[in-house]
């Protein structure tokens, strides 16, 4: 065996043995028929055999790989239904991620430091994955501390969908003055003089905020690869092994998607996914369709990579955003136009999905969507389905189950909760989305992330809102009955993608004939505290039966990627999501607070020796005059 050897399992001559054997597990396999299991067999990709040693020790060979999972739970490789992961996977390697970040006093000192490392002519940039809510603070940096952290260097932090903060280097990078004029559904506030102050607000639509984003300098194409490698890497690091790609602005096809493609042609993906199509001009967008239409065609590619429909945006006159401490964007009519792209895409056989936060929103789309029933356009087979959906009714779920749709939901109000509630409501909140409501229709329901710009791509912090219904503040938003047992909330991160994408019979569950996507746990979701669920990772991620991700026990399974470059890339020197202490730990807490009052002590201390009024390395003395 390539493995060291595993007490009563000896290698025999099986005809067709399995390449790698998963053994001493608490496997979940999401088969009702049976749902637990010690033992996964693997062979060309595929699952050959589930149960226990009796069942897969007949299939080790010479060549066969066993590992010993030492009793963790083994769970399917989980599928975010909505991830940015090809635009995530082009900008990993230049941002500094925030995400999982406890302090704001941590983040900044992250971004100081490396304001030091990045070279002049490139920005620092904080896009998405945190929310101010999850700082000890409360509050975001200010503007006057961006600048003291960054006098020089061009720092860009993004803030949900909300806002955008620059320094002052980064207002004169982007072209900003006085003079320039606030763009439609954007605000660039000013100061008294007129001058812009470095706030940028999306008031509701975020184009401002992401077109200035699109100034800062990109990657060249070999570094676009090597980003897009490590990215995948990180993803499975949380057991991710496949991911539906929401497309997005600024991801045009097909030049954006030439790093994936070229990744699947070298066999180098580790990740599975299905990708959509998103016309990036106003006006031009029936013209996209027909080209891409005319191109390609849903379900072209391989398991790897493939094309699954168009959307999120169809039309971008149909498009909400969702800014929650803006009042619900008013849209105009769009009616027209958008019938025009749903009857191209469903008499050509494609499906869609549609951004739609709000029930007013899809109300109007579902109208559209009727008169096209009428001419038996609906439902027709093609795969559709509406993507947020925090605010949709009952009644409109009704009308959703009657044409064949489906929903993917995401963990946004992990994230953008607290302002929420403040416009909306706590018993809105708790019912953003009808989670229940939507299961007990039958509809197919998949769970996603949203990431990166907005929630972080951690699914299991996803994962912990579904169960916990908390916000990453700490705050309990969603009603006891709008929450989900854990078995289900993995459901939607495994077979809920799955059904998305039309591969239920081979992808979702631990069972014979089922790709060989897997995660061995280095904490078992079933049994930890509700509070650790978002602190899981994997230690072993296996897709296609090939080892992609390996630590702890594991380690040295898998080989290395190559270095980060740039070497001033702040993932080479912070690394990506901050891991931080569960909870349920014995001692975590009162650990982090003591760390963190240490740090607040030493802070303070700074704060003294820079006005005169402390002794260096006398920091234990009291300094107040009234003791003295």
């Amino acid at each position: 065996m390539s493995t060291m050897p595993v007490a009563g399992v000896r290698p025999g001559t099986p005809e067709q043995p399995a390449d790698l054997v998963v053994r001493n597990a608490k496997v979940f396999t999401n088969d009702p028929r049976r749902p637990q299991a010690t033992a996964v067999a693997i062979r060309d990709g595929v699952i050959r055999a589930v149960g226990d040693d009796a069942d897969t020790v007949p299939l080790v060979g010479p060549g066969t790989r066993v590992v010993d999972a030492l009793g963790r739970r083994v769970v399917p490789g989980l599928n975010d239904a909505h991830l940015h992961v090809i635009r995530g996977g082009l900008n990993y390697v230049m941002e500094l991620r925030w995400d999982g970040v406890r302090s704001l006093r941590q983040a900044l000192a992250m971004l100081r430091e490396q304001a030091e490392r990045t070279p002049a002519g490139q920005w620092v940039r904080v896009v998405g994955g945190w929310s101010a809510d999850q700082f000890v603070e409360r509050r975001l940096p200010t503007l006057a501390e961006l600048n003291a952290a960054a006098p020089d260097t061009p720092v860009f932090v993004l803030h949900l969908y909300q806002s955008a903060l620059l320094n002052k280097a980064a207002l004169r990078a982007a072209g900003f003055t006085r003079d320039t004029p606030d763009p439609a559904g954007g605000q660039i506030v000013r100061g008294h003089d007129g001058e812009p102050t470095g706030l940028l607000i999306a008031a509701p639509g975020a184009l401002l905020l992401y077109s200035t984003l699109a100034k800062a300098p990109t990657l060249d194409e070999a570094d676009k690869v090597d980003s897009t490698r490590h990215f995948l890497r990180e993803l499975n690091r949380f057991g991710l092994t496949s991911a539906i790609d929401a497309a997005g602005g600024f991801q045009s096809f097909p030049e954006n998607y030439g790093t994936v493609m070229e990744l699947a042609r070298r066999g180098e993906l580790t990740l599975r996914i299905a990708y959509h199509l998103f016309p990036q001009t106003a006006g031009q967008e029936l013209d996209d369709l027909k080209r891409w239409i005319d191109t390609v065609r849903p379900g072209e590619g391989d398991e790897w990579l493939r094309l699954n429909g168009a959307g999120e945006n169809l039309t971008w006159a149909a498009a909400d955003f969702e800014n929650f401490t803006e009042p619900r964007p008013q849209l105009g009519a769009y009616e027209s136009e958008f019938e025009k792209a749903v009857r191209m895409l469903m008499e050509n056989g494609w499906g869609f999905r549609l951004h739609a936060t709000y029930d007013e929103t899809i109300r109007r789309d579902l109208a559209v969507f009727e008169k096209l029933a009428a001419e038996g356009l609906f439902p027709q087979g093609n795969r559709w389905l509406f993507d947020h959906a925090e605010t949709v009714s009952g009644e409109s779920l009704d009308r959703i189950a009657a044409l064949g749709g489906a929903v993917s939901v995401q963990n946004r109000l992990s994230f953008q909760g607290e302002a929420f509630v403040s416009r909306y409501g706590a018993a809105a909140a708790a019912e953003a989305p009808p989670l229940r409501a939507m299961l007990d229709r039958g509809l197919t329901v998949a769970g996603g992330t949203d990431a990166t710009r907005v929630s972080s791509y951690n699914p299991w912090v996803a994962l912990h809102w579904l169960v916990s219904g908390r916000a990453v503040s700490g705050r309990r938003l969603a009603a006891e009955h709008n929450r989900l047992d854990r078995a289900r909330a993995l459901e939607l991160f495994t077979l809920g993608g799955a059904r998305l994408t039309g591969e239920q019979d081979v992808k979702g569950r631990l069972t014979v004939g089922s790709y060989a996507d897997l995660a061995v746990l280095g904490a078992d979701y079933f049994a930890v505290p509700e509070a650790d669920i978002a602190h899981i990772e994997s230690v072993l991620t296996v897709v296609g039966g090939r080892i992609v991700h390996a630590v702890a026990e594991h380690e040295g399974l898998v080989a290395d990627l190559p270095a980060i470059s740039p070497e001033w890339s702040p993932v080479a020197r912070f690394g990506g999501y901050q891991a931080g202490s569960a909870p349920g730990l014995a001692g975590a807490q009162q650990a982090d607070r003591v760390l963190e009052a240490a740090a607040a002590s030493d802070e303070q201390f700074a704060w003294r020796l820079a006005r005169g009024s402390a002794v260096p390395g006398q920091s234990a003395l009291p300094q107040d005059p009234c003791f003295l």
